[in-house]
Parts: C-alpha cells; structure tokens; sequence
C-alpha cells in the first residue's frame, strides 16, 4: 500500500544526502581530497562514515529477512560483520595505512612491485564492488515498491544517479559527510520503531513465537503474486480471489489447496482466510515455529558447513572489501586507523541489536511474506501491520528513510573505490576528471545487472561478494602484510585459485536454479572451501617459486611494521 509518508521519507533522505554532499563539494579541491579526503579525517567522524556506509541493504532489511525465514543460524551475519572487523583491526588497520597506497591495487603493487598482481587486484576488487552494488540497488528498488508500488528498476535508478552525483561532485571527503550523517539515521530509524513494535507486541499479549505449531494468518489477508511462485501447503486452505494455480485459471472464485506443494501464476490475488495455516514458498528451509527457533534445523543436507562457512567469509571478508579498505588510508596514522576501528565496533554491535527483532515479530504478524518470498520486506511492512493509523505509517516512513539510507551510503563508498580502481588501472586517466568518468562506469554495471538477477535475498548476495573477498583479497593481505616469502607468482596464484571458484560459484547461484542438489550448499556458500585454497595456494606456490621474491622486500615490511614515528612511510607517500 502507498503511504505518502514513506513517499515524503525516501525523498527527503535522497535530498538530504545532495545536499550533505554538495557541501562536501565545497571542501573538495585536490585529488587527494577525491581519493582518501586528504587523510585528515578524525576516528569517531571516520568510523561513523565507516558504519554508515558498512550497513548496507543486507543489513538494514535483509539480515531481518533472513532470520524471518531461517532462524537463528542467520545470526552469523551480523556476529560476522561485526568480528570481521575485530581481525582487521587485530592484523591489517595500522600497517595497511602505513603502506601509504589510495586504494587496495596500489597496496599489492607497493609491496610486490608488479604490475600483473595489480592488475589481479584490481580485476577482483572490480567484481567484488560490482557484486556489493548489486544488492543495494536491488533493496532500494524493494523499497521503493514496497511503499509506492513503483517498477523495481525505478528505486535502483534513483540511487544510481544520487549517488554518482554525490561522488562526482565531492569524492572520499563530500561521502564522507554524507556517511557519517546516514549512519546515526540509520540507527535511528531502525532503533526507535522496534521500540514502538516491543510495546505494542506486549500490549496485544506478548504471544509466542514457538506456542503455534505453524505461522498463521491473523486476519483474512489479500497476497498478490507478483511473480510465478512455488509454494508448498503444510495443511489444505480454502481460498478465494483470481489467478493461476497449478495451471488452472480462477475468476472470482474458491479454490482449495491440497496440502503439499502448488505453483501460483504471476500477477495472481487470492485472499487467504484468518487463522489458515501459512504457505511457504518451496525453497524454504522451515515449516513450524518449534524448527525456526532452533539452530541448525534447516532442511540442508550440510547445516553445520553452512554455518562454517558463513562464518569464514563473515570473518575474513570484511578486510578483502574495497570500499572498507580505502577508509583506512583517510585516517592521519595508524593509532587512529586501529581507534578508527575500534569505535567502528561498537557503533555495529548497537545496530545489530535491532534486525534479529524484526525478523522474529515478523512470523506472528507478517508470516504472509513467508510465502511470496519477499522476505526482505520484513522491516519495512511490519510497523503498519502491528500499529494501526498514522502512528504505524509514521513508523513505516521512518523505516524506510532509514533503509533507503542504508542503500545510498553503502553504494556512495562501493562507488568511490571502485572509481578510484577504474580510474588507475583500467582507464587510466588521472586527476578529478578521471575520477568522474569512472564514477559513472562503475554505476553502470550493476544498474545494468539488476535487470537480469533472479531477486536472491539480498544478505544472500551480500554473503557471496564476502566469500569472494575473504578467499582472494583477503590471503593477499594477510600474507603480503605478515609473510616476506610471498612471491608475485604465488600471489596472483592465490589471488585467481581462491577468487575465480567463489565468484564463480556465486554467479551460478545467482542465475541459476540448483534446486535441492546436493551441492547447492558448496555454491551457496563456497567460502569453507575456496578461502583455504586461496591460502594454501597462494603460500606453497610462493615456497616453489623463490626467486620471484620482490625486491626490497624487507624494506616494504619495515614500512608495514616499524613505529610510525619514524616516519619512514611519510616520503612515498602521493599528495
């Protein structure tokens, strides 16, 4: 249903953010300002920007949608994207902003001194960014349908062009501005309506999430189908409206579902009677509340390995990003890069509280979700689902100012790196101009994709951009920044053996339907696998291959490790 306060919202937050960055165009003069915002920014206004452009889609609406429909294994996104940050701040924050470099390329040609293992790094920071923008775009285009009704294409355009004015106008230090301001929106508008949503839950009898054998409709409730759907019945429901179904086509009329599995046309509207058992689409993992509730109870052959493997590309992934990495090189020094990402920490673990409850509200008062799949929507339409009248529509605008936020931030840092890289190593065009000419490249892409994506939840397709990082970017990091027997053979071996099969992997589940295969899960969730490859590969080929050692080497760690003080970094650096 339209609400003309989202409406209001979502463009007041799109305006905001121009403005915001507009006075960032102001204050941006040199290249460095568009690179790394002249590295003058100071920790707590670095890891606000840090945490506004890190809480992305996934997790402003599809870390709820996930656990709305899986339970508590999805609990290992969030745990994971906050501890990834513990690892960086542990073993990369303080030597990678020593290194001097503006972006991750310049770092891998910096300590191997080759241009091939640039270029590796620059190709897979590219997919990565590519493969990150992909599910903002795709939430902002839920969003906007979901309070509007418009085409899906339409919110990805609008957050396209928003942001690629935005960094064009200003770079790394007018994003900068407009981060910082987005994260405590975000945290607002997450935070206060979940508060309102605890009350009312406890006011209406705080009911049970497992007390119901299976999610129930609470009132007589209109679905339509936007798309052609597989659902499966636990129990025969009666329902009434017009559409397709198994083939048949209804006008006006009852129908009744046997209990298993069904297919519903597209652009079909059936109204569902109160109290009815709730369909879920096919791909499901869970059929009552009692399994949702328990961990490591999905219908996966492998639940054990998911959850492993998630957790290693949670983990590890968050250094291998791009757009994370390059806001380490805008802190004055390393004390402030690892400051930087402690403050980052719990700036995450306060946001992190909120998605886990709207997921769980959403199986008593939106369960219908559970079988249109559009499971994303969880945080969006519960608000006006459990308060009615203006209050819940009040509630429901700020949600969605709030994760239109979350897609503008994320794609705002997503396309300054990616521009920094196009810029380098792929037009090669410096200065200020080049930069703006990359900037619009890199939004082309993945507005292009969202044309051709099969709708995968979006925390889904966020996972698999970690995956690709944790088993490429991430060994050439930690090994390029703790081992001095790395070899440029080694790393680009390493690079390709662990980067190429997650990415492929993540491709194939993208556009493909794998079904219930039994190695679905391998390319669900390839991280387990492919990130041990990355290493193993990248240090044994290194061992075979001594003589590729890259000269200066020793002098490249020193740099890396020595006190900063000493200022051996300040000389190479670029200004």
């Amino acid at each position: 249903m339209t609400s003309t306060y989202a409406v209001v919202a979502v463009l007041g937050v799109a305006l905001g953010t121009i403005l915001v960055g507009t006075y960032g165009l102001r204050v941006s003069r040199t290249t460095s300002d568009f690179y790394v915002a002249s590295r003058t920014v100071s920790p707590w206004w670095n890891a606000s920007a840090i945490g506004g452009e890190y809480l992305s889609a996934a997790s402003f609406v599809g870390i709820a949608g996930l656990i709305f429909a899986y339970g508590p294994d999805m609990l290992w996104f969030p745990v994971g994207y906050t501890a990834g940050y513990l690892v960086l701040l542990t073993m990369v924050a303080a030597p990678l902003r020593r290194s001097g470099a503006y972006t991750l390329p310049d770092f891998a040609e910096a300590r191997f001194r080759s241009r091939v293992v640039r270029a590796v790094a620059s190709m897979l920071a590219l997919m990565i960014g590519w493969l990150y923008l992909l599910p903002q775009f795709e939430g902002a285009g839920l969003t906007l349908h979901t309070v509007t009704g418009a085409p899906d294409w339409v919110g990805a355009l609008i957050v396209a062009v928003v942001v690629t004015v935005n960094v064009m106008s200003g770079g790394m230090r007018s994003i900068t501005f407009v981060q910082a301001f987005q994260y405590w929106l975000k945290l607002t508008a997450i935070t206060v309506p979940i508060i309102f949503l605890i009350v009312a839950w406890q006011s209406q009898g705080a009911e049970s999430l497992t007390k119901p054998e299976f999610p129930t409709f609470r009132e007589d409730t209109t679905v339509t189908f936007q798309k052609d759907t597989a659902i499966h019945a636990d129990k025969p429901i009666f329902i009434n409206g017009s559409g397709v179904v198994d083939r048949l086509t209804i006008e006006n009329a009852g129908h009744f579902l046997t209990s298993g599995d069904h297919r519903i046309g597209a652009n079909s509207q059936f109204v569902f009677p109160k109290g009815a058992t709730v369909p879920h689409v096919h791909e499901t993992a869970h059929n009552t509340n009692e399994s949702w509730s328990l961990p490591l109870s999905s219908n996966s052959p492998f639940p054990l390995y998911a959850a492993y493997s998630l957790i290693i590309a949670t983990f590890l992934g968050t250094m291998g990003l791009p757009h994370v990495i390059v806001r380490f090189y805008t802190n004055p020094n390393g004390h402030a890069a690892r400051r930087t990402t402690l403050i980052v920490l719990g700036l995450l673990s306060v946001f992190y509280l909120m998605p886990p409850m709207y997921g769980a509200l959403g199986r008593l008062y939106v369960p219908e979700l559970l079988m249109t799949g559009q499971t994303d929507a969880v945080v969006l339409v519960l608000p006006s689902k459990m308060i009615a009248g203006v209050g819940g529509e009040l509630l429901g605008a700020l949600v969605a100012g709030g994760a239109f936020a979350a897609f503008l931030s994320t794609s705002s840092g997503l396309m300054v790196s990616l521009a920094g890289v196009l810029s380098q190593d792929v037009l090669r065009l410096g200065g200020v101009r080049g930069f703006r000419m990359s900037t619009v490249l890199a939004g082309i892409v993945p507005l292009s994709m969202t044309f051709v994506s099969t709708g995968m939840p979006v925390a889904d397709m966020v996972g698999l951009a970690f995956a690709v990082a944790a088993s490429s970017l991430c060994p050439l990091l930690l090994l390029g920044i703790w081992s001095s027997r790395i070899t440029t053979v080694g790393a680009v071996a390493g690079m390709l053996a662990g980067g190429l099969p997650a990415l492929t992997a993540g491709l194939v589940t993208m556009f493909t339907d794998t079904g219930d295969a039994w190695y679905e899960v391998l390319l669900s969730r390839p991280a387990a696998w492919t990130v041990p490859l990355g290493f193993s590969v990248m240090y044994v080929v290194s061992l075979l291959t001594p003589r590729r050692v890259p000269a200066g080497v020793n002098r490249a760690m020193v740099k890396l490790h020595a006190p900063e003080n000493l200022g051996l970094e300040a000389g190479e650096e670029r200004t």
